[in-house]
C-alpha cells in the first residue's frame, strides 16, 4: 500500500512536469519557427545578462560575507550576538517583493542614501533600477546566507588549532592564511554554487528592479513573451534555454558541494587569543555594524512605510480581503498537500530500501524519489507555468484553471525543501521504532497516531511552515495566471507598486512580510533541535 501510494505520487509529479515539458517541445504554430528564435540577438542578450548578473551577484555576496563571518567568529560572546546571527536568516523567509520594497526605501531616488548624498552636495548618483539595483538586492538576500554558512565552517575549527596558533605566535595574516581561509575554502564552492543558482533563476527581484528590457533575465523574458507579446516560439526557446542552464548549474553544484552537513558543530565556542586589542575590536565592530545596518535598514523602511498606510481603508477594501483569503487558502492547501506528498515519498523510499533483496520496482522507486526531489529544481515555476499555459489554451480561458495550477506549482517548488526537512527525521524515527512497532503489531492509522505523529509532529510543523511561507510569498506562478478573478497578496502588492499606490503597497508589504517571517521563525529549529533531529536547515 505504501509503495503503491508513493508510486502514485511519483507518477503524478512526473506526469505534471512531463506534460508541461511536452507542451513546450511539441508546440507548433503555423508560420512560426523555433530555431530562428533560439539564436536571435535578443535571446543571447538576455542569456548574457542572466549570467553576468549572477556572476557579479555571487562574487559580491561571497566577498562581503567573508569579513562578516570572520568578525562574528572572532567575537563569540558579545551581548546580542545570537540575535545578529539569527538576523542573518531573516532574508531567507522574506518575500522577494517585500525585500525589494524595503531596498527602494533605502536606495531609491527618494531613499535614505540619496537623501544623505544630496545633503552632502551630491546630485543623487545612485540608482536602484537596472543592474545596480539587481546586484544590491541579490547581495541583500544572499550575503547573509553566505556569511551564516561560512560562520559554521569557521566555528568547526578545533579549539586545539587556536592553542597551537597562539604557541607559534602567529599574526593575523598567518591565521587567515593557514587556519581561517582553508575552513572557508572548504565551504566556498558549495556556497558560491548555491548563490549562483538562486541569482540565475531570480524572477521577482529582476521583474521589480530590472527597469526595462536592457536588464532582463531569461525567466523575466519568458514571462514577458507569454503575458504581453504572446510569442510561443520565443517562450519555448527561452524555456529550453532556462532548463539547460539550470541542469548545467545543478550538475556543477553536485560536483562542487562538500559533504559537510551544516549545523552539526555550529555555535560551538572556541577560545581565540588574537584580536583582543582595541584595534581588532574596532575593526570587527565596524564590519558587524555595517552588515547589520545593510540588513536592518531595508527592514526598518518596510516597517516605517507600512505603519504610515491607512490600514482601516486597506482592510475594508474588498479586493485586499479577497487577496488575503485567496493567499491563505492557496498557502494552506499547498502546504498540507506538500507535507502529505513528501511524507508518502519518504515512506515509499524507506520501504523500497528496507528489504534485504529489493525488487527492481522497489529500487527504481527509491531512485526515482531521490532524483525527483532534486531534478524538480530544473524546471522553474515560470517555465512550468508556461508549459501548462500552452497546454490549456485550446480548452478556453486559462484563468479558469489558475487556482489548481498555482497550488500544484507551489507544491512542487516547496517539495525539495520540505523533503530535506522530513527525510532525515522520518528515517531516524523509523530506524528507532521500526522493530518495536512490528513486535506490537501496530500499523496504519494506529502506528501514525500512537508512534509516528507524537515524535514527528514538530518536523511536520517545520515543513508546513516553510511550505506555507514559500507559497504566500510566491509571485512566479501567479504572475502568469493571475487575473481579476484570482488575486493574491504578492500579485496585488506588485500591481499597487506598478500603479504608484505606494501607501497601499507599503501596508501590504508590511503585513505579508510579518506573516512570512513569523512562519519562517516558527519553522526554524533551535540549535538543540537541529542537532537532535538532523535537520538540513
Amino acid at each position: 500500500m505504501t509503495l503503491a501510494a508513493g508510486a502514485a505520487c511519483l507518477g503524478g509529479i512526473a506526469l505534471f512536469v512531463g506534460l508541461a515539458a511536452a507542451a513546450l517541445f511539441l508546440f507548433e504554430e503555423p508560420g512560426a519557427a523555433i530555431r530562428p528564435a533560439i539564436f536571435d540577438a535578443y535571446v543571447w542578450r538576455v542569456t548574457r545578462f542572466t549570467l553576468l548578473q549572477a556572476v557579479l551577484s555571487t562574487l559580491l555576496s561571497v566577498a562581503l560575507a567573508i569579513p562578516v563571518a570572520r568578525a562574528l567568529a572572532r567575537r563569540p560572546s558579545f551581548r546580542g550576538r545570537i540575535w545578529i546571527v539569527r538576523m542573518l536568516a531573516l532574508p531567507l523567509g522574506l518575500p522577494a517583493l517585500v525585500g525589494a520594497l524595503g531596498l527602494i526605501g533605502i536606495w531609491g531616488r527618494q531613499g535614505l542614501v540619496n537623501d544623505g548624498l544630496l545633503f552632502l552636495g551630491l546630485d543623487q548618483p545612485i540608482g536602484i533600477y537596472g543592474l545596480h539595483g539587481i546586484l544590491i538586492a541579490h547581495v541583500f538576500f544572499n550575503m547573509p546566507l553566505a556569511a551564516r554558512l561560512m560562520l559554521g565552517g569557521l566555528e568547526r575549527i578545533p579549539g586545539e588549532t587556536w592553542l597551537v596558533s597562539a604557541n607559534l605566535g602567529m599574526n593575523a595574516f598567518s591565521i587567515f592564511r593557514f587556519i581561517e581561509w582553508p575552513a572557508i575554502r572548504n565551504v566556498l564552492p558549495g556556497i558560491a554554487g548555491l548563490i549562483f543558482m538562486l541569482c540565475a533563476t531570480s524572477f521577482t527581484l529582476v521583474l521589480t528592479l530590472g527597469g526595462g528590457p536592457a536588464a532582463s533575465t531569461i525567466e523575466v523574458a519568458i514571462y514577458q513573451a507569454l503575458r504581453f507579446d504572446f510569442d510561443p516560439p520565443r517562450v519555448i526557446a527561452l524555456s529550453l534555454l532556462q532548463i539547460a542552464l539550470a541542469a548545467t548549474l545543478l550538475i556543477v553544484m553536485q560536483w562542487l558541494l562538500p559533504g559537510v552537513p551544516e549545523g552539526q558543530a555550529g555555535g560551538r565556542m572556541t577560545r581565540r587569543f588574537l584580536g583582543k586589542g582595541l584595534a581588532g575590536r574596532f575593526a570587527d565592530g565596524t564590519v558587524i555594524a555595517l552588515a547589520v545596518s545593510f540588513l536592518a535598514l531595508p527592514l526598518a523602511a518596510v516597517v516605517a512605510a507600512g505603519l504610515q498606510a491607512d490600514f482601516r481603508t486597506l482592510i475594508t477594501d474588498p479586493l485586499v480581503l479577497r487577496a488575503m483569503f485567496t493567499s491563505a487558502v492557496i498557502a494552506a492547501i499547498s502546504g498540507m498537500l506538500c507535507i502529505a506528498v513528501t511524507a508518502l515519498l519518504v515512506r515509499a523510499r524507506h520501504f523500497g530500501l528496507a528489504d534485504r533483496n529489493p525488487r527492481a520496482f522497489q529500487r527504481g522507486l527509491a531512485f526515482g524519489v531521490s532524483m525527483t526531489t532534486s531534478l524538480i529544481l530544473l524546471v522553474p515555476p515560470v517555465v512550468l507555468g508556461a508549459g501548462w499555459f500552452l497546454l490549456l489554451r485550446p480548452f478556453g480561458d486559462v484563468a479558469r484553471f489558475a487556482p489548481l495550477l498555482v497550488i500544484l506549482i507551489n507544491v512542487l517548488m516547496a517539495l525539495p525543501f520540505v523533503y530535506r526537512v522530513l527525510e532525515p527525521a522520518m528515517m531516524t524515527h523509523a530506524a528507532r521504532t521500526g522493530r518495536l512497532a512490528a513486535s506490537l503489531g501496530l500499523g496504519g492509522w494506529n502506528r501514525l497516531r500512537f508512534i509516528d505523529f507524537p515524535v514527528l509532529r514538530k518536523s511536520f510543523l517545520i515543513g508546513l511552515s516553510f511550505a506555507c511561507a514559500l507559497s504566500l510569498g510566491d509571485l512566479g506562478a501567479v504572475a502568469l495566471f493571475g487575473s481579476q478573478d484570482m488575486v493574491t497578496l504578492p500579485w496585488l502588492l506588485y500591481s499597487r507598486m506598478g500603479s504608484y499606490r505606494s501607501a497601499d503597497a507599503a501596508g501590504l508589504a508590511l503585513f505579508l512580510g510579518l506573516v512570512c517571517l513569523a512562519l519562517t521563525i516558527a519553522g526554524t529549529p533551535s540549535g538543540k533541535d537541529n542537532q537532535e533531529r538532523g535537520h538540513a536547515f
